[in-house]
């Protein structure tokens, strides 16, 4: 199979970025995260791609970004939390390593701290997160081959999870 050895989805807050490096590094390939790939490509972050030119802006750059990177890229790739939304992309990602992150309200909470550099997250964060998680849960694991919980974890303990399981898939 061609693409990336594994794709990470989840909710914000879920370790997408450090599990994603935790794993390149212990495969010894490289990692990817879509997010990264839009600021690339517009010159600033996503945060303040939401604010200069709003949210549709932001998801077609990144729909355009998963496409390239799952066509392209053969290391981990991290997705945005929300890059599942869009039903072409969940069409891409059939057929792929797709590990859903799952994180509970709580940890999420936590991990986000007052959402800033979140645009999502403008106003109650906590009920936010709660919407969030509440909405793309199902979508998360409707793509996912490998749903790991990653509350009250270390990002090494999540990363080895995900390489047993992906290896025994192999």
């Amino acid at each position: 199979m061609t693409g990336p050895r594994a794709v990470l989805v989840g909710p914000m807050g879920a370790g997408k970025t450090l599990v994603g490096r935790l794993l390149a590094e212990r495969w010894e390939i490289p990692v990817r995260d879509t997010d990264e790939d839009v600021e690339a490509i517009v010159g600033k972050s996503v945060q303040d791609l939401f604010v200069d030119e709003g949210e549709a802006t932001f998801r077609d750059l990144e729909k355009k970004a998963v496409a390239v990177a799952l066509a392209e890229h053969e290391g981990v790739l991290s997705l945005g939390g929300g890059a599942v939304l869009d039903p072409e992309t969940r069409q891409l990602l059939a057929g792929h390593r797709v590990v859903f992150l799952r994180v509970g309200l709580a940890e999420a909470s936590k991990r986000v701290g007052l959402g800033q550099g979140r645009p999502l997250l403008l106003g109650n964060v906590r009920s936010r997160i709660k919407t969030i998680l509440e909405e793309r849960a199902p979508i998360y694991e409707s793509v996912a081959v490998l749903v790991v919980d990653t509350d009250g974890r270390r990002p090494d303990e999540i990363a080895a999870e995900i390489a047993t399981h992906l290896e025994e898939l192999s």
